[in-house]
């Protein structure tokens, strides 16, 4: 049987978390014969990652030949912003059930994307489910060193300076590596109603009234919900002062909430003055998106522990929970 040509001017496009449209070009007469595609598809995460797969044994997703481009879909071997690379082969599959098989084609280089707004509304409606009661609090609250403040009032103008959130939480999250904010916390004791006198942060803490961050001219936004291998359940939610930068940069990217009705951080109005509350099941990591000045609230020495086994810097999402992962799949 006459060989088959190789598939050339491979074409990547569409792509999204969990998914890409790919095409290329093979001679006419190929067209009607060929029966399958290979796609050889290798995850780019180091020079090391690919060690323990033979190199005569490509890893390959073996598709029934269709009309170019085709989708290739599939949250159990794509994952979110993630560098790959992808080759393909045509085969003809012959009377005795082997293959004829073209050669590999050239090797292109792509990126999948974010979780788009869907995936989050998938996360947020999990992180509802054990939200809990709503707690009220009065204050929320950064830990850290002291030289942390101390650098924030000698070179900063007495500023806390908004910075890149790191990789911590979902590795689709569109707030990692993106987003500038300044991290704050609000979980309460349940038995004094005060933030509590541990931290895995540093022994110094500033507080800030809850209305100087968050009031009605502050859109709240759900970014995230993860856990690290614990019991616990973390969710990430921004503040971002209506009109601003980082409230443009989430007014695309993430599901807004409703400030005064949601299962994570409220500010409403009782008896005409503003009044917080929090979810008791969640520890929250909340983002303000804009400078926060040190004069606005206290600063002082916390007297728990610093129980560094419960830091999220970096944190890696614990990928085979149930209550936390969501199937692509389904969006």
């Amino acid at each position: 049987m006459e060989l088959l040509s190789t598939p050339h001017s491979i074409e990547v496009n569409n792509i999204t978390c969990d998914s890409f449209r790919i095409s290329w070009a093979m001679e006419n007469s190929d067209l009607e014969r060929v029966t399958h595609y290979f796609i050889d598809l290798n995850k780019k995460e180091n020079k090391n990652s690919n060690k323990f797969k033979h190199r005569d044994v490509p890893t390959k997703l073996v598709a029934k030949a269709v009309p170019l481009p085709m989708t290739v879909r599939g949250h159990w071997f794509l994952s979110p912003r993630t560098e790959y690379s992808v080759a393909v082969q045509t085969a003809v599959k012959q009377s005795d059930g082997e293959y004829l098989v073209s050669g590999w084609s050239e090797t292109v280089e792509f990126c999948t994307g974010d979780y788009a707004k869907e995936h989050l509304a998938q996360l947020q409606e999990k992180a509802e489910q054990i939200a809990g009661r709503m707690l009220r609090f009065s204050v929320f609250y950064r830990n850290h060193h002291k030289e942390y403040f101390q650098h924030a009032r000698t070179h900063c103008g007495n500023m806390l300076q908004p910075y890149l959130k790191d990789n911590s939480g979902s590795h689709g999250s569109p707030t990692s590596g993106m987003l500038h904010g300044v991290f704050f916390s609000c979980n309460t004791e349940f038995n004094t109603g005060q933030p509590p006198q541990d931290s895995p942060y540093g022994r110094w803490r500033f507080q800030i009234p809850a209305q100087r961050l968050f009031n009605p001219s502050t859109n709240l936004y759900f970014a995230d919900f993860y856990c690290m291998y614990t019991a616990y359940h973390y969710a990430i939610l921004v503040l971002a002062p209506k009109g601003s930068l980082g409230d443009r940069f989430c007014r695309d990217r993430l599901p807004l909430l409703d400030i005064a009705c949601n299962k994570f951080l409220t500010c409403s109005v009782e008896d005409g003055e503003l009044v917080f509350r929090h979810a008791q099941d969640l520890i929250l990591e909340v983002i303000y998106t804009e400078p926060v000045d040190l004069s606005l609230g206290t600063l002082g020495e916390i007297s728990g522990h610093q129980l560094m086994s419960l830091s999220t810097a970096d944190a890696k999402k614990d990928p085979s929970c149930k209550t936390c992962n969501i199937n692509l799949e389904m969006t």
